[in-house]
Formats: structure tokens, C-alpha cells, sequence
């Protein structure tokens, strides 16, 4: 409790420059629940699925059983119940109309990222506004006043430091935020092409035995 006193103290001392720069901290850090939830949620693949896409000849009831059981935003069960509905239609369309599916699914999975790189920015700016700000306060003790008032000098370079300290740190857990779900969502699309692919092999191969039964 006491150290929790101290930081608000401390907070306190960075002068009105904090407000927004705590304001930007908690933007970037709803984003980033709102992020991993989502990614645990709605685009985790599950190992029964991924060993079903990967097996080649697979029966497609199968697969539209376990679809059944996804919620109806996961992003595969989305993904994968596009290619279901256009499977008897030639190879080329449904690829078509599974890329973009995919590129729907990845607008939203970048969706407000683009602010948790904003914040990164924004941030330093914000705290060497501070800094500044702070810096403008001693100094003016200064020539007004001479050394007759230390504390005040001291608190205008306390408000320049912590100003400055505040606004690195929310731009590196913004940072290291935008960066993990950017290689995330990455990763996420990479392998929701490399199974698409998977499903349109299998669709082909559908298409080749009709092909041969009717021959």
C-alpha cells in the first residue's frame, strides 16, 4: 500500500502532463486485452482440427462436425465453412472466395493496432512536453527567485523526469504490445493459408475421382 502511495505521489509531481499520458497507457492497455482475448478466443485452432486439414483424403463430415462445436465468430470456423460451401464449385472459385474471407478475417484481427502504434509515438512526445514544461518551471524559479526556493526548482525537475520516464515506459509496453500481436496476427494468417491450401488439395482430389467414376 505504501508503495502504491509513493508511485501516486510520484504521479503527482509529473504535473498535469500525466493525465493524458495515463490516458494513452490505458487506451494501449485495453487494446491489448481486448487482443488476447480475442486471439484466445476466436483463433486458436484447436489439435483435433489441425490434425483433420492436415490428413489428406479426410471425409468432410468430419470436419463440419467439429466446425459445429466452434463458436460461430471463430475465425476458422469461419475461414473453413466458406471453402465447405463452395466445394463442388470449380477449385479456382472457391480459392477465390476463401481469400477473401482471409482478408476479412485480417482486417479485423489488425483492427486498432494501428493506435498501439500511434501510442508509441505519441508517448515520448507527450512525456517531453513534460519535460519541457517542468524544465520552463525551475528555471523560471530561478530568475525570478534566485536559489531562495529549492523546492520549488526541484519540483519543476521532478515534473521534467517523471514526465519523461512515464511517457518511455507506456510507449514500450505499447511497443512490445503492437509488435507480439503484428507477429501474431502474422502467424495467424500464415497458417489459416497453409490449411486453406490443405482443403483445396482435398477438393481436388474430390473432383479427380468423380472425374474417374464418370469416365
Amino acid at each position: 500500500m505504501e508503495y502504491l502511495n509513493q508511485a501516486w505521489m510520484m504521479l503527482k509531481l509529473g504535473g498535469i502532463i500525466i493525465v493524458p499520458l495515463i490516458l494513452l497507457g490505458i487506451i494501449a492497455l485495453a487494446i491489448m486485452l481486448e487482443k488476447a482475448f480475442i486471439y484466445w478466443r476466436y483463433a486458436r485452432l484447436s489439435s483435433d482440427l489441425l490434425n483433420l486439414v492436415e490428413t489428406y483424403g479426410f471425409k468432410w463430415n468430419d470436419l463440419e462436425k467439429i466446425l459445429s462445436g466452434l463458436d460461430r465468430r471463430h475465425y476458422y470456423k469461419r475461414f473453413f465453412e466458406v471453402v465447405i460451401a463452395h466445394r463442388r464449385q470449380p477449385a479456382w472459385w472457391t480459392e477465390s472466395r476463401a481469400a477473401d474471407e482471409a482478408q476479412i478475417i485480417e482486417e479485423a484481427l489488425t483492427r486498432r493496432l494501428w493506435m498501439l502504434e500511434t501510442i508509441v509515438t505519441a508517448a515520448p512526445l507527450l512525456g517531453l512536453v513534460g519535460t519541457v514544461i517542468g524544465m520552463m518551471s525551475a528555471f523560471q524559479v530561478i530568475g525570478s527567485e534566485g536559489l531562495v526556493n529549492p523546492t520549488a526548482v526541484t519540483g519543476g525537475v521532478a515534473e521534467a523526469l517523471i514526465a519523461t520516464v512515464v511517457g518511455l515506459a507506456i510507449a514500450l509496453i505499447a511497443l512490445f504490445g503492437f509488435n507480439f500481436f503484428s507477429r501474431l496476427q502474422s502467424l495467424t494468417m500464415d497458417e489459416m493459408e497453409r490449411l486453406g491450401t490443405r482443403l483445396i488439395d482435398n477438393i481436388r482430389l474430390d473432383q479427380q475421382e468423380e472425374t474417374d467414376e464418370t469416365a
